[in-house]
């Protein structure tokens, strides 16, 4: 699968909403290193998932730093999620 966004780009990221993240949604979580858009692919209760635990990946699996690698994330290490990639303009998108 083809990276959805790439460095550079601006995003529009909100907060989440009391029924989200949802699966497929863009989500911008904390990691170790600082901040990083993932894909939520699976929810509490998939996978052998806990409560308030979401498995996330990235677009690009091969130079991804995700789930795969890192396990479950917890509901509150997800900041947001993405709405809209603004700049570069040209590939503006809304999510």
């Amino acid at each position: 699968m083809l990276p959805t966004l790439r460095p550079g780009d601006f995003l529009a990221v909100r907060a989440l909403r009391a029924e989200e993240p949802r699966l497929q949604q863009l989500v911008v979580i904390r990691m170790d290193e600082g901040e990083a858009v993932k894909r939520v692919v699976a929810r509490p209760g998939e996978r052998s998932l806990g409560a308030d635990q979401f498995w996330v990946e990235g677009d690009n699996a091969s130079a991804s730093t995700d789930s795969r690698a890192t396990g479950p994330v917890a509901l509150d290490a997800i900041v947001g999620v993405v709405r809209a990639r603004y700049k570069p303009v040209r590939s503006a998108r809304v999510f």
